[in-house]
C-alpha cells in the first residue's frame, strides 16, 4: 500500500507499507532520476547524508538496478560528512563505501569525498572549491535563481529533533546564506565537527528526497509537514522548500502516523 499526495505545499508524501517497499520505491525513484539526468546532460551528480539512509537505498545493488542503473555517469556528494578519518566508523563516507558504493561499478574518481586530514573549517573550504570546480564543467548543474549547484538529487534523512544533514534547530549555521558548505565544531551530537551544504544548496536542488522512518520520527514529520499554524517549532526539515525543484518525503507508517488528515488506499 502507498499513497502519494500533495500536503499544503510541502511537498509529495510516498507512505509505504514497511520498509521493503520502501526501498523498491526508493530505488525505483531514484533509477529514474539517474536515466533522465544522464538522458539530458551525460551525469547524474547525487548528494548522500549518514544514518539509516544508505541502508534503506540498498537495492540499488541488486537486480535489476545494479544492471540498468548507469553508474559510470554517477557522481557522489555528501550533505554532510563528520570531519573523521575515512575509515572512522562515525564517517559517512565509510557507511556508503561499506553498504552500497563498493558493491556498484561506480568510478572511484567520481566519488568526492571529503578531505579528513584537515580542520572543519578548511574542509568546508576544500569541499565547496572541489564544488565549484565541478559546477563550471558542469558535471554538477547550476540554479538560474540562486546561481548555486544545482544537484540532480539530494537525499536527507531528518533525526527526532527535525534536523537534516547537520543543520540542527536553533543553530547558527540555519542561518548562512552565502556560502554553500559550511561547518560546525559543536554538533549537538557526536562527532562534534561536521561540514554541511547550507539550505542555500539544499533548496536549489532538483530533487530533495527526505527518507524517514520510525515511530521516534513521527512526531517530527508532523511538525515538518503539516500546517499547524503560527506557533509551529523552527525545524530545520520545515525549512525544506526547493526553490526550481521538487520536494519528495519517503515515510513509512510509523514515521506518518501522526500526520493529518491521512487517507490511505489499498
Amino acid at each position: 500500500m502507498a499513497v502519494s499526495e500533495a500536503n499544503n505545499g510541502r511537498g509529495e508524501l510516498r507512505i509505504l507499507e514497511n520498509l521493503d517497499e520502501l526501498r523498491t520505491d526508493l530505488a525505483d525513484y531514484i533509477a529514474e532520476l539517474s536515466e533522465a539526468a544522464v538522458k539530458e546532460r551525460g551525469a547524474f551528480a547525487i548528494a548522500l547524508s549518514g544514518g539509516s539512509l544508505i541502508d534503506l537505498m540498498g537495492k540499488l545493488c541488486e537486480a535489476p538496478y545494479n544492471k540498468t542503473v548507469d553508474w559510470a555517469k554517477w557522481h557522489i556528494f555528501w550533505a554532510d560528512e563528520r570531519v573523521v578519518a575515512k575509515n572512522h566508523s562515525d564517517s559517512n563516507y565509510k557507511l556508503a563505501k561499506d553498504g552500497l558504493l563498493s558493491k556498484v561499478p561506480i568510478v572511484p574518481g567520481h566519488v568526492h569525498s571529503i578531505n579528513d586530514s584537515v580542520s572543519a573549517e578548511e574542509a568546508a573550504d576544500d569541499y565547496m572549491f572541489v564544488i565549484r570546480q565541478l559546477v563550471k564543467t558542469r558535471m554538477v548543474n547550476v540554479a538560474d535563481i540562486s546561481d548555486c549547484p544545482k544537484f540532480d538529487l539530494i537525499l536527507l534523512g531528518m533525526g527526532p529533533d527535525g534536523h537534516i544533514a547537520s543543520l540542527f534547530p536553533n543553530h547558527s549555521a540555519l542561518d548562512e546564506t552565502d556560502e554553500w558548505v559550511t561547518f560546525i565544531i559543536d554538533s549537538p551530537k557526536p562527532p562534534p565537527e561536521r561540514i554541511t551544504f547550507t539550505l542555500l544548496v539544499i533548496n536549489s536542488a532538483s530533487n530533495v528526497a527526505m527518507v524517514v522512518t520510525g515511530e521516534s520520527k513521527a512526531e517530527a514529520v508532523h511538525l515538518a509537514v503539516d500546517n499547524i499554524g503560527p506557533d509551529c517549532p523552527s525545524l530545520p526539515a520545515r525549512l525544506v522548500h526547493p526553490t526550481e525543484g521538487k520536494l519528495v518525503w519517503f515515510l513509512d507508517k510509523q514515521a506518518a502516523s501522526k500526520l493529518d488528515g491521512l487517507q490511505f488506499s489499498d
